[in-house]
């Protein structure tokens, strides 16, 4: 899809990113549930802005594989162009607050970290990248120390606080800065407490963090859609 208007402000906010730079193992609790060690420094990785989608869209289970995951996650919209930005003005920065599903397809990321390949096969499927419910200005939002959870069908899969991310938002504008330019409307997706698990056809996903509110994802396999 490549752009999502969600609700801001009085109005709306159309997140048109150039690119989402998502976190690998940035809590503590699932880089252990993922049998790693927590990382010395941010790991980073793109999901394609084609894989995001906004609410009352389906999320869509690719045949190419047979293990697809949830991860809740906060995510940070860049407000203006970023470069080389020290983390005590990384604020200046930020737009505003949603959240963001990063959808892993578990199977085929085991594959390709077993033969040393990249990820963008198992990141980057359309519809991997959910969005909503709204953008929360930052004014409006201290996202330190944030509850944030996830459930499917009614039943808790992923708890946690915004708190015990291993690296915060300002050492990660610095970090991500410092390689690439960020431009107005780019996604920081800061990685996922544990709990993550595997999303079935006809699953039903609610996501929260507090202060922003919830939003809910229906499940569907691609077979089921192209018949």
């Amino acid at each position: 899809m490549g752009y999502v208007r969600l609700p801001f402000r009085d109005g709306y906010y159309e997140v048109r990113p150039t690119k989402i730079v998502a976190l690998a193992k940035n809590y503590v609790e699932h880089a252990k549930e993922m049998n790693d060690e927590p990382p010395d420094e941010p790991i980073i990785f793109l999901k394609p802005p084609s894989a995001l989608i906004g609410p009352g869209n389906p999320i869509i289970l690719p045949r190419k594989s047979k293990r697809v995951d949830h991860e809740v996650e906060l995510a940070v919209i860049i407000g203006k162009r970023a470069r080389k930005v020290p983390a005590e003005k990384a604020f200046e920065y930020v737009l505003g607050y949603t959240i963001l599903l990063d959808i892993t397809a578990r199977d085929l990321q085991d594959e390709a970290r077993k033969k040393g390949h990249p990820w963008t096969v198992c990141k980057g499927f359309d519809t991997f990248a959910p969005v909503g419910p709204r953008v929360v200005d930052k004014r409006e939002l201290d996202p330190s120390d944030l509850e944030i959870g996830l459930k499917v069908n009614g039943k808790l899969r992923q708890i946690g606080r915004t708190s015990q991310m291993i690296f915060k938002i300002p050492e990660l504008i610095e970090y991500i800065s410092s390689i690439m330019t960020l431009e107005p409307g780019d996604i920081i997706a800061t990685g996922t407490p544990p709990g993550v698990g595997p999303l079935r056809h006809g699953d039903k996903i609610e996501a929260w963090i507090e202060g922003i509110g919830k939003v809910e994802f229906d499940v569907l396999s691609e077979d089921s859609i192209l018949c």
